[in-house]
């Protein structure tokens, strides 16, 4: 059984349809790259996996091991081991950054322990040097632990924080919104570094990007799709990403944006 199935989805937001009839199935220690044209539907797929309350799902499924997820918040799709990286993450101001990461994975523990043989921290100190090892991985300073989520920090460092979040968490599926938009070369590679990490667990993963640059780091990639007007038009592996990067969309019959 397929861990993640999107069946014939239909999406809008504000009335207007943006995923019509989108199909996707991803299993655990799959790499799949999402790429397409700017509003495409792209990013609408990710927050409508994660149920994103603006979105209104019309028809179809979402499903987690045979499960529709449909009905469920985001809190419990979450705890089924869905991790999204916001393409714009929020600051948010007097949640410290190491309280809520613990608090998150105490929380997924409680729901994955058994599934996923998780590591336990009996105490707070425990818990921080395992983050200062995450820290390390995405090439993030330690001082970013005694600060607020997201406040202040530049752009290439809030990329580099939602992958530090999705190495802590340890999700099953991990759906990643443009992790290398704004990151220099350097970042770029420290970014598909993290990624390589969680692939060694195991973990499906979904990278949404406009480019191949982050892909060509990936010690795999399974599946690349291309999403146009609400839906996957076409699939490959690799070399379509690489197709895409140096003929754009034309050749599809699309138009780049």
């Amino acid at each position: 059984m397929t861990f993640l199935e999107v069946k014939d989805l239909r999406v809008s937001i504000d009335g207007k349809e943006i995923l019509s009839g989108l199909n996707l199935n991803v299993d655990k220690g799959e790499v799949h790259a999402i790429m397409g044209p700017n509003g495409s539907g792209k990013s609408t797929l990710a927050n409508a996996i994660l149920g994103h309350p603006k979105y209104t799902v019309n028809s179809g499924d979402i499903a987690v091991k045979g499960e529709s997820i449909i009905k469920l918040s985001t809190d419990l799709r979450a705890r089924k081991g869905l991790f999204l990286g916001f393409q714009y993450p929020t600051e948010i101001s007097g949640v410290g950054y190491s309280h809520f990461l613990r608090n998150a994975y105490n929380t997924l523990s409680k729901s994955l322990g058994e599934e996923q043989n998780r590591e336990v921290f009996l105490t707070v100190r425990e818990f921080h040097e395992y983050l200062n090892k995450n820290l390390d991985a995405v090439g993030l300073d330690k001082s970013f632990l005694s600060r607020y989520l997201n406040e202040g920090f530049s752009g290439g460092e809030k990329k580099r924080s939602e992958v530090m979040q999705m190495l802590v968490l340890k999700p099953n599926i991990a759906i990643l919104d443009e992790p290398d938009s704004g990151l220099d070369i350097d970042a770029v590679k420290s970014v598909a570094e993290a990624i390589n990490k969680l692939i060694d667990t195991g973990a499906g993963i979904i990278v949404i990007t406009h480019y191949a640059r982050i892909l060509r780091y990936l010690k795999k990639l399974d599946y690349v799709h291309v999403v146009a007007k609400g839906k996957i038009i076409k699939s490959g592996g690799k070399q379509l990403s690489e197709e895409l990067e140096t003929k754009g969309y034309g050749w599809l019959g699309l138009e780049d944006k």
